[in-house]
């Protein structure tokens, strides 16, 4: 069927590198589809071969998609440190704008773009798909404006043509390679660094990488299942939504460590982390210990709701406690002896 993913398909994967991109390879050639990689830097593993470009560069990209018949966008600029505000805008904005400017040479009309929760900000109730965003921080804000770029590219398509803009908003994505925050708890906890703060109550959405790509396969495999002339979009949280503390417990058991009974006051923590928030403002560098850092793990509420891929028929195979689990082993083998690499997009368009 046309706009969706399947044998014969040759999908153009933009970010290929990155860690989702990592993961992909199972779920896609399973249904028989080609992956094309595109990425400023090539595969850190050296198993596939990129073409390096950047997603602001038109003339790249049109070159890249030749051939191609969907397109699935991964490239972001989304470190919480280093990176400007227009320089979010560009990678963002101006890449969406870049990638639908070679779909139209190309005639390509099926798209799927790697969105996130971020576009929604701080609500009192777990947001859902209906739910009104208004992002906080650059971020959110420039990955909504790209989702309206790609709206705009499904509405106006051309007399006769139809276009698809599948859109996936995941929670805080984590398993084997990525270095984020559930690297660095783990870490933390591996080399007795790492001490509970407050109770611990706040629910964390999450989703383990390997359930995100099967869901995206699944949703992108088959024509759009919401009613006609609904946006599709779909949150992705794999649920139920654990506690820190619960997250935190099952990082220890999979350490097989003795999680300690103690756990600190959160005010006075807080307030201990004030001098590293004042050395990371003046220096610009991300300190593993800050009062936002305490407040993202032990107090700060991040719960989507994850209801409709659900009421869709996607399934997740593996469970959060199993994901980290996962992740542990992961780290064990060797991701303990790895090297963090982050890359922060240029300012400017990388040719």
């Amino acid at each position: 069927m046309g706009n969706t993913i399947g044998p014969g398909s040759r999908i153009l994967v933009i970010g290929s590198s990155g860690f989702v991109g990592s993961h992909l390879e199972d779920a896609f050639t399973g249904l028989g589809a080609e992956l094309v990689r595109f990425d400023l830097h090539p595969d850190p593993a050296g198993r596939y071969e990129t073409i390096c470009g950047d997603v602001r560069d038109v003339d790249a990209l049109t070159r890249a998609m030749t051939g191609c018949t969907a397109v699935l966008n991964l490239a972001a600029a989304h470190h919480d440190f280093g990176i400007a505000t227009a320089t979010f805008e560009s990678v963002n904005v101006g890449g969406a704008r870049a990638v639908r400017a070679a779909m139209e040479h190309h005639g390509i009309t099926n798209l799927c773009f790697y969105s996130s929760v971020a576009v929604y900000g701080e609500h009192p109730q777990p947001p859902d798909e209906a739910t009104r965003p208004t992002p906080v921080n650059d971020y959110g804000r420039t990955k909504l404006a790209a989702e309206e770029v790609y709206r705009e590219w499904e509405a106006n398509a051309p007399a006769g043509q139809e276009r698809r803009a599948l859109i996936v908003r995941p929670a805080v994505v984590f398993g084997p390679r990525n270095f984020a925050n559930l690297y660095k708890l783990i870490r933390q906890i591996d080399t007795r660094r790492f001490l509970p703060v407050g109770p611990g109550t706040n629910r964390k959405s999450m989703c383990f990488v390997a359930n995100l790509v099967q869901a995206i396969a699944y949703l992108w495999s088959a024509p759009s299942r919401l009613p006609a002339g609904s946006d599709e979009v779909y949150n992705y949280a794999d649920k139920p939504d654990m506690t820190s503390r619960e997250t935190v417990s099952a990082v220890y058991r999979a350490l097989d460590r003795t999680e300690p009974r103690l756990r600190l006051p959160l005010a006075p923590v807080l307030l201990a982390a004030r001098p590293f928030d004042v050395v990371g403002r003046v220096t610009g560098r991300d300190l593993p210990i800050t009062s936002a850092r305490v407040r993202k793990l032990s107090d700060t509420e991040t719960s989507f709701s994850a209801d409709r891929i659900r009421e869709v028929g996607f399934v997740p195979s593996v469970s959060l406690p199993e994901g980290i689990e996962a992740m542990v082993e992961w780290y064990r083998r060797e991701g303990h002896d790895a090297t963090p690499v982050v890359h922060l997009p240029p300012a400017e368009v990388s040719r």
